[in-house]
């Protein structure tokens, strides 16, 4: 006789309740879920090696940090700039914050993990998000702005907009919006533009402002449909060269096994010559016979935090790509120490804006921990190309020639003068026996 079921007791009624109403909720196509995403919480197992570089330090942008207690200052501001950007719009707040209700779901689930205080639920709390939308919005447009237009409504001792601001403020704020948990969906600026513009400005103009203010010396170019300024300052940094190279694809062995390139020095003594490539993509990275190319980089003490956030943005947003991470990788095995930097350095590669080159090889290699690289990446088969041509006995003999004898005039000179003498020898032998057999 089988046992009578155990009744359920009322946590777990509930918790019943709740799984089969999720059931019949649960969308058909989860698809369109994922695709709205782009903003992020960077978890604990990542921010724990350095957590500083993951949270803003002079403002919040969107609600994960919104309210924290050493951002609050700049909220003052915040609020003027909004009064400054619907003053010169000649619009009230209404047309805009309308055009944002149309949009406010697809907002919402632009960000993961959402508190539920600025959910739909109440109508308070939609009412604080779009709130925050729409500040923080203006505030990035009037950064933007006043950083690469003429804007001439602010005090000229405004300790945010004036050139003092400029100076000493912006730097931090641009920092800040280079952080994964501190984005805005391009919605929210395409949308205040639209209205402020009556629709004569596209996404493209919001485009253009943040490349000239995030990439200076970037040339503006068309970059389409973008999720947010770290978005656009990645796709910045990936524009194809006007040359295609051609990457040759090296088979792995039979065995399958990973070979790991050598450093930048070890690379130079088996006579790898390195060059600056023709443009800034971190895209531009090639091998041919003996020359690596690579892209130059300006490392100062914004780097680090840069770059571990475009990685976390590329590892959390599935369809990203990982350019950056297959760099940020292959730099990692060029270079071991300060000397590989020195010789980077040399050759124009790394602009050095930290100070010791010891401390740009550490940089390079805290950056890739935890890194994993696609194996079929155009990068992989860079690094192949270079180990396979690191093998050939001949480039090796060659290479040590080189070093050997030419590196200075000195030991060409005893070199040309080695083989002089030898040949002489020859000469000589040669006649004595000639004349000995005459």
């Amino acid at each position: 006789m089988s046992p009578e079921p155990r009744p359920l007791d009322r946590n777990q009624t509930e918790w019943t309740i709740y799984v089969n109403e999720s059931l019949k909720r649960m969308p058909v196509d989860e698809r369109q879920i994922w695709e709205k995403r782009c903003v992020y919480r960077v978890p604990a197992c990542v921010t724990e090696l350095n957590h500083k570089a993951y949270q803003p330090q002079a403002i919040s942008f969107g609600p994960y940090h919104h309210g924290e207690d050493r951002l609050r200052p700049m909220e003052e501001h915040k609020h003027r700039a909004l009064l400054h950007f619907l003053k010169r719009s000649r619009k009230c707040l209404e047309p805009f914050l309308e055009s944002m209700r149309e949009v406010a779901q697809d907002l919402e689930e632009s960000y993961e993990a959402l508190d539920p205080k600025w959910k739909e639920g109440g109508s308070e709390g939609a009412g604080r998000f779009l709130e925050l939308m729409i500040t923080d919005g203006c505030f990035m447009l009037e950064i933007l702005r006043t950083a690469t237009q003429v804007v001439d409504d602010y005090a000229p001792n405004d300790p945010i907009f004036s050139n003092h601001g400029k100076l000493y403020i912006m730097p931090y704020i641009r920092r800040d919006m280079l952080m994964l948990e501190n984005q805005l969906p391009m919605l929210v600026l395409d949308r205040l533009v639209t209205v402020e513009s009556n629709g004569k400005k596209d996404n493209e103009f919001v485009n253009k402002l943040i490349l000239k203010f995030c990439s200076l010396g970037t040339r503006v170019t068309k970059m389409g449909k973008c999720l947010h300024v770290l978005d656009v300052f990645r796709k910045s940094m990936l524009t194809d060269p006007k040359k295609k190279v051609h990457h040759e694809m090296v088979k792995m062995g039979h065995d399958g096994s990973e070979e790991i390139i050598r450093s930048a020095t070890e690379l130079d003594e088996a006579g790898i010559r390195f060059k600056k490539s023709k443009t800034d993509s971190l895209k531009d990275i090639s091998f041919s016979k003996g020359v690596l190319r690579l892209p130059v980089i300006v490392v100062d003490d914004t780097t680090e935090s840069m770059f571990l956030n475009l990685i976390a943005f590329e590892r959390f947003h599935v369809g990203a790509g990982n350019e950056v991470t297959s760099y940020i990788f292959f730099m990692d095995n060029i270079i071991d120490n300060e000397r590989d930097v020195a010789l980077l350095h040399a050759r124009g590669i790394i602009q050095n804006a930290v100070g010791s080159d010891k401390a740009v090889a550490k940089l390079f290699n805290s950056l890739s921990k935890d890194v994993t690289l696609e194996p079929d990446s155009t990068l992989d088969a860079v690094h192949k190309k270079v180990s396979r041509y690191c093998k050939k006995p001949w480039n090796v003999w060659r290479a040590n020639l080189i070093h050997t004898y030419f590196r200075n005039p000195w030991a060409i000179l005893s070199l040309v003068a080695a083989v002089f003498l030898f040949a002489l020898t020859i000469i000589q032998t040669v006649y004595s026996v000639l004349s000995y057999n005459g």
